[in-house]
């Protein structure tokens, strides 16, 4: 095509799609939808060429700024409210199944192994709040189900994540544990505070172009697996929190919402929350009923 102009050049590039090699199905849905948005966000805000190499340059930048404590793409996907979105497409909630929310930037594999019960706390703070965390994983008829693996994690009362304070032990706050024969898991922790996301490098100019702030609410981070039901990723948040209303990343569901109370003389802790979850059966095991 010889005579590109602005009328034509997005089926231009579209009709181009496949000309050499092969591709997928599902890779011209989403490449022919991608071009076509793209080209009319470029048409609707008349984007000049110094622009464009702004975002190209932006974009190098947040892609040098990774590494193995920060995946700044995560984190732009989170505070434009993009991750949250491909969330609930993925994961859309049926019935009485627990809902999931954002997966964040600071998850960390292979936490410590930890017996029912046991703390997560390897470092401890003047103004810290210890939490006895508990509840029950059911199915979606009710029913408890054992050998959930739960991976958990949370802020310290410095608003900092261990992987982000060189003064935290390796894994603080951060363990991993199973239910139990009833379903029921528990767990000793801190209450999670409120904290910034971080703000500097290409995340901190995002949030000065938006004019929006980079706070998030108290919430501890759960991941349960177990085979045969669907992997869950979610968050549960203390609802006497600030920045329950507006979360810089738009993950807080009212479902998720949680009351931490004083403890009762039985627990060793200053508070005490109650959360359960409900796991939705994996569609192979759902074929097979």
């Amino acid at each position: 095509m010889r005579n590109v102009t602005i009328e034509n050049v997005t089926d231009v590039v579209i009709n181009s799609l496949g000309e050499n090699g092969t591709i997928t199905d599902r890779n011209r849905e989403i490449l022919t939808s991608l071009v076509r948005h793209m080209h009319d966000f470029c048409r609707d805000v008349k984007l000049q060429h110094d622009e464009f190499l702004y975002a190209c340059d932006y974009l190098a930048r947040a892609g040098q700024t990774c590494d193995d404590k920060r995946q700044e793409f995560i984190l732009l996907g989170d505070i434009l409210g993009i991750e949250v979105l491909v969330d609930m497409l993925t994961h859309p909630v049926e019935g009485t199944e627990s809902e999931s929310t954002v997966l964040g930037p600071f998850y960390r594999e292979n936490p410590p192994v930890l017996p029912k019960g046991a703390s997560t706390v390897q470092k401890h703070f003047d103004d810290e709040e210890s939490v006895y965390f508990e509840g029950y994983v059911r199915d979606a008829n009710g029913n408890g189900v054992e050998g959930v693996t739960m991976d958990v994690w949370e802020d310290a009362p410095n608003g900092l994540y261990e992987n982000h304070d060189p003064d935290q032990p390796d894994f603080n706050l951060r363990g991993r544990f199973l239910t139990d024969e009833n379903g029921h898991y528990a767990f000793r922790a801190v209450r999670p505070v409120p904290y910034p996301i971080p703000d500097n490098e290409t995340a901190g100019e995002l949030l000065r172009a938006m004019g929006h702030h980079p706070n998030r609410p108290g919430h501890m981070h759960f991941i349960l697996s177990k085979d045969g039901y669907r992997t869950l990723v979610s968050q549960v948040y203390d609802s006497d929190s600030d920045w329950l209303d507006n979360d810089s990343v738009f993950a807080v569901k009212e479902s998720l919402v949680g009351k931490f109370n004083p403890a009762g003389d039985n627990l060793d802790t200053d508070l005490h929350i109650q959360f359960d979850f409900v796991l939705k059966a994996a569609e192979a095991a759902i074929a097979a009923e």
